[in-house]
């Protein structure tokens, strides 16, 4: 800046003037004018933008600022704090207008490497085992479930004087009669009546092997021998007295162990399992899978079972199967042609469970499984695996990998239907064997 006037730098008297003591006023002083230099007019510049490909300024290097910025260059270390405002990219230009692969950072304005791509096939892998885990969970969960339903209430270590096991696995299926859980309205709908206790409608014996599973009926009319056997309750050794009776009396007289024993002591064929569904059970199955479809050869009519098709194919609900499997004397043969009804109806039954529609479709398939476990009643030592191969060998004699057949009837006594031993002989040494079944039933 210039310097002030003259006498600016004298006493205090005379730089304000001779003050008040003075005689005279003190005259005006001028200041002296202060010629400015006119304003230079400024060429704006446009600050210098490193190239986009380096994404950095170059120009700071060791903490300071080097030749090559705007103007004169600062000492090192000095900040000169200018912003351009600019936010450089990097690269020739994006998708987002800006250049560059990246994107703009936070709020520094700094540059973020851009995201990689994604690996597709670590995330399938990752997938596909949480699809596994997932199968693997939902699958034990429904084993221990359906597990823990099952009745083991026959004891087949109580039958005594048993026939040696051959190759494949025996299955004794027994249809009950039993009226357990069902309400006094379902009784009158199903037409199973009130009477106490149960016995048996139907009884077959399942053959699973290597040449096939092979299904034989067992009428209950059958003439057969009551042996020596120990009391399923009591423990008590009864002695065998010849006694000729119809097979499902042994049922009535002391249930299921007895009812094994008179099996093998009058076929010699070993049973490995017991299996047995009562009439609440097996109509529940069938209507939770939807019905079972039928080919009725010849229409029938029955009052005593609530029996009433016409010819053909048709959808048989619960209440129609159950009356469909009980006829007997709307049929010439009586119990064989139910037998045979049996049959088919229950190969019919497996076949059409046992399908990607029930099985992969958790609203069928645990009713469905849910109303078979509540009535069913098996021998102690049967597993799930067990009663699932069971099942499928059920399901393959209607998909003609089997043969079905009654036992050999010979002719009858008393009213009884009396079995052909040679061919019932033949018969238990090739399951025994595990051949292919030759022998013919009626």
């Amino acid at each position: 800046m210039n310097d002030w006037p003259d006498r600016r730098t004298g006493d205090r008297s005379e730089r304000y003037g001779r003050g008040s003591a003075s005689p005279q006023p003190e005259s005006a002083r001028s200041m002296p004018h202060i010629q400015r230099r006119p304003a230079q007019p400024r060429t704006p510049q446009r600050p210098q933008v490193p190239p986009q490909s380096q994404g950095y300024d170059d120009r700071y290097q060791d903490g300071g600022y080097q030749d090559g910025g705007y103007g004169n260059s600062p000492e090192p270390g000095y900040d000169s704090g200018y912003n351009t405002g600019q936010v450089y990219g990097s690269g020739s230009g994006g998708s987002d207008g800006r250049g560059g692969g990246g994107r703009r950072g936070g709020g520094d304005g700094g540059y973020v490497q851009g995201r990689p791509a994604p690996d597709w096939r670590r995330r399938i892998k990752l997938g596909a085992l949480i699809l596994v885990v997932a199968v693997l969970a939902v699958s034990i969960s429904t084993y221990f479930w359906a597990d823990s339903k099952l009745k083991r209430e026959v004891d087949l270590s109580k039958v005594i004087e048993r026939p040696e096991s051959g190759d494949g696995t025996n299955y004794l299926i027994v249809g009950s009669d039993s009226r357990e859980g069902m309400s006094a309205e379902e009784k009158k709908r199903l037409r199973t009546g009130s009477a106490e206790g149960k016995r048996t409608d139907s009884m077959m014996i399942l053959h699973d092997g290597s040449n096939g599973p092979t299904l034989i009926s067992l009428p209950r009319d059958s003439n057969v021998e009551i042996p020596t056997f120990v009391g399923s309750e009591s423990g008590k050794k009864f002695q065998g007295t010849g006694r000729q009776v119809k097979l499902n009396a042994a049922y009535a007289e002391d249930g299921p162990e007895l009812l094994v024993r008179t099996v093998e002591f009058n076929t010699g064929l070993h049973i490995d399992h017991y299996v047995e569904i009562g009439f609440g059970g097996f109509a529940k199955i069938v209507d939770a899978i939807g019905g079972v479809e039928m080919d009725i050869p010849k229409a029938f009519k029955d009052k005593k079972s609530g029996a009433d098709f016409q010819a053909g194919k048709q959808t048989l609900n619960g209440e129609q199967s159950l009356a469909f499997v009980r006829t007997r004397y709307a049929f010439a043969g009586s119990d064989l042609d139910r037998t045979k009804n049996q049959q088919k109806f229950l190969a019919a039954l497996a076949s059409q469970t046992a399908t990607p529609s029930t099985i992969l479709n958790p609203f069928k398939l645990y009713p469905t499984m849910g109303a078979g476990l509540d009535t069913l009643i098996v021998d102690k030592d049967m597993s799930l695996w067990a009663l699932g191969n069971m099942f499928f060998a059920m399901k393959g004699v209607t998909g003609g990998e089997g043969t079905s057949m009654n036992m050999p009837i010979s002719g009858s006594v008393g009213g009884n239907l009396v079995w052909d031993k040679a061919k019932v002989k033949q018969l238990v040494q090739q399951l025994n064997n595990d051949e292919k079944v030759t022998v013919k039933g009626n």
